[in-house]
């Protein structure tokens, strides 16, 4: 009988991204479109198929599984604080590299002809009453993570509340949770040819002819992301959470190069439920935080945020205030929790900043030419920060490394009948 391959799924993944940059440079954007982009859009839709019931399944079991009201609402108030005092030190991060960097002085491209949609920010009211769904069957379908979260803690506490009576459907709902973590495995075997098919697609289509000209907003975008991780998460993984960098790196891996490949924070919310699980994390706060941040911490999109009206502002030679730059903080925590977890939102978002401060939309025109570099960046960060969020509120709440992983959960054979 032949060896089984030993590489691990992480470093199968890293293979295909690989070969997908070698082979992208190489072949036409029409042949990769026909032929690789297929693939990665499969994979994407493979895994927003088991996202929704996933994160139903595992927030009703884990909401049916608090007694105690008042610590649900302890996590949750932990877990928005930390997004929201994350998502505040990215946007400045953002801003001070860009003005340390200057991508948008000296920059000649045109912008005659661009246009861009102006995008309304929803008021705190919208927001706030468009968490309750007025038919959860519509939010499942449409996959409004919030919405859903909503509905499944509210689910879970009634269901609790029946005692004995309830135990069976709280069982059922772990049951399902369990089966979608397998179906899960299951889809992340497709993983390796997904992300070939997706990079070889993007790097056939974006070269460096389109890459050159706005390499400095790249440039300034990856060390604002980069410095921000090393300063603020590392720390906090090493110092507060006390887990070693290299397993907290190995770990993590996986779910970072999904949202990488992908672009989509949503798509790498399985792989990322199970990784705060392997790190320590509790399943019914990893079940409340990575779905929630999915939808609300966008830290990666808040240092774009930043970046890109400073480089709107400067291609216009626009001199922002002091007062526009608290503007802008505070309006990019406001979009970033305003964007979907899904590719290029981002950048239909950033037009809310711009309008605050009078940068013209078509600057953002000229962002769209090497958005999806920029949101392969901001998007994999997204998701460190939701998976971080879950290991600090777990540190707080006193239940890190408390709740042991099940075999179901790690399982990497998951069409192996379990004996």
């Amino acid at each position: 009988m032949a060896k089984q391959s030993s590489m691990s799924l992480p470093m199968q993944m890293l293979a295909g991204l690989v070969l997908g940059v070698v082979i992208g440079a190489f072949v036409s954007s029409d042949l990769a479109t026909t032929w690789f982009k297929p693939l990665g859009d499969l994979f994407i839709r493979l895994i927003r198929m088991v996202v929704v019931p996933l994160v139903f399944a595992t927030l009703v079991a884990g909401a049916a599984g608090i007694a105690d009201v008042s610590k649900l609402g302890r996590v949750a108030i932990k877990t928005i604080l930390v997004f929201a005092i994350t998502t505040a030190i990215a946007v400045m991060f953002g801003l001070i590299f860009a003005g340390a960097i200057d991508p948008g002085v000296g920059l000649t491209l045109s912008t005659e002809g661009l246009q861009a949609a102006n995008v309304k920010a929803p008021s705190m009211l919208k927001v706030l009453l468009d968490i309750v769904p007025i038919n959860p069957m519509e939010a499942f379908a449409k996959g409004s993570i919030l919405q859903i979260i909503f509905f499944a803690v509210m689910f879970g506490f009634c269901l609790s509340a029946l005692g004995e009576r309830g135990r069976p459907l709280i069982e059922f709902f772990d049951i399902l949770g369990d089966v979608m973590i397998r179906m899960t495995n299951a889809v992340m075997k497709f993983a390796p040819i997904g992300v070939f098919g997706l990079i070889s697609y993007t790097v056939s289509r974006y070269g460096l002819a389109v890459l050159l000209p706005l390499g400095k907003l790249i440039l300034a975008s990856f060390l604002a992301t980069v410095t921000f991780v090393v300063v603020i998460y590392i720390p906090i993984i090493i110092g507060y959470v006390r887990i070693p960098l290299m397993k907290y790196i190995k770990i993590i891996f996986e779910p970072w190069l999904i949202a990488f490949t992908t672009c989509s924070s949503a798509a790498a919310m399985p792989a990322n439920l199970l990784a705060c699980r392997r790190l320590g994390s509790t399943k019914t706060i990893a079940s409340f935080a990575v779905p929630l941040g999915n939808t609300i911490n966008m830290n990666g999109t808040a240092i774009y945020m930043g970046i890109t009206a400073i480089f709107g502002a400067q291609v216009y030679g626009i001199d922002l205030t002091m007062a526009d730059q608290v503007t802008i903080v505070l309006m990019g925590v406001l979009a970033a929790v305003g964007t979907a977890g899904v590719p290029g939102a981002g950048l239909i978002m950033s037009t809310i900043v711009f309008t605050q401060v009078g940068i013209p939309l078509e600057a953002v025109a000229l962002i769209a030419g090497v958005d999806r570099i920029l949101d392969m960046i901001r998007t994999s960060i997204n998701v460190v920060g939701d998976s971080t969020t879950a290991l600090v509120v777990s540190k707080l709440e006193g239940e890190l490394g408390t709740e042991p992983v099940d075999d179901d959960e790690i399982d990497q054979t998951p069409l192996t009948p379990a004996n």
